[in-house]
């Protein structure tokens, strides 16, 4: 089942958001274990106004628990939801200023992750899918997100799910392509 997500979601949403961070975890938690930005994901993602918030997250649940999220926003509110992240990253690293990897005009896809033992059985593509139907009852007619260019078995799902290579940023470090999928 997919829902919205809810505050108590965060223990089990919070290791997820670090997974998909991959190796912006370990920069926001200032420390090569990726696992130690679990505290840092925990607090943002109950919060209510930052870019990880349980306000912006579907979650896909079985009986007992969260299998899966996914998190997307307004891509013109990126400076808004970033404000109390970035605020909080520069407490210990002042000069801290990442690019921007959504613009306006685009519903933009910020994280989808699913549990380890749960990859492979389409939980992903359904969390894309309900978001991209989301973005499109909001009148959205785009949804945009990065892919890591050294991640094509990624690239290949979101092409499968019709997104297609805009361009390419720059963001923390890495290269990714920015694929957009039309949904109205």
């Amino acid at each position: 089942m997919i829902r919205s997500a809810l505050p108590e979601d965060a223990p089990a949403v919070a290791p997820l958001l670090v997974l998909a961070m991959g190796h912006i975890a370990g920069i926001f938690a200032g420390s090569g274990n990726d696992a130690d930005a679990v505290p840092f994901f925990h607090a943002f993602f109950k919060a209510d106004d930052n870019q990880y918030s349980y306000a912006n997250t579907l979650v896909f649940t079985d009986e007992t628990s969260v299998l899966g999220s996914i998190t997307g926003y307004d891509g013109v509110q990126l400076h808004e939801l970033r404000k109390p992240v970035l605020d909080r990253l520069r407490e210990s690293d002042p000069g801290f200023s990442p690019e921007d990897e959504t613009e306006a005009g685009e519903f933009y896809i910020d994280c989808v992750n699913v549990h380890p033992e749960h990859q492979g059985k389409g939980i992903g593509k359904k969390l894309i899918l309900a978001m991209c139907d989301k973005a499109a009852s909001l009148g959205f007619e785009r949804v945009g997100l990065i892919v890591d260019q050294v991640n094509p078995q990624a690239k290949r799902l979101y092409e499968k799910l019709g997104f297609e290579v805009a361009g390419e940023k720059d963001f923390l470090g890495h290269r990714y392509f920015h694929m957009v999928r039309k949904v109205l």
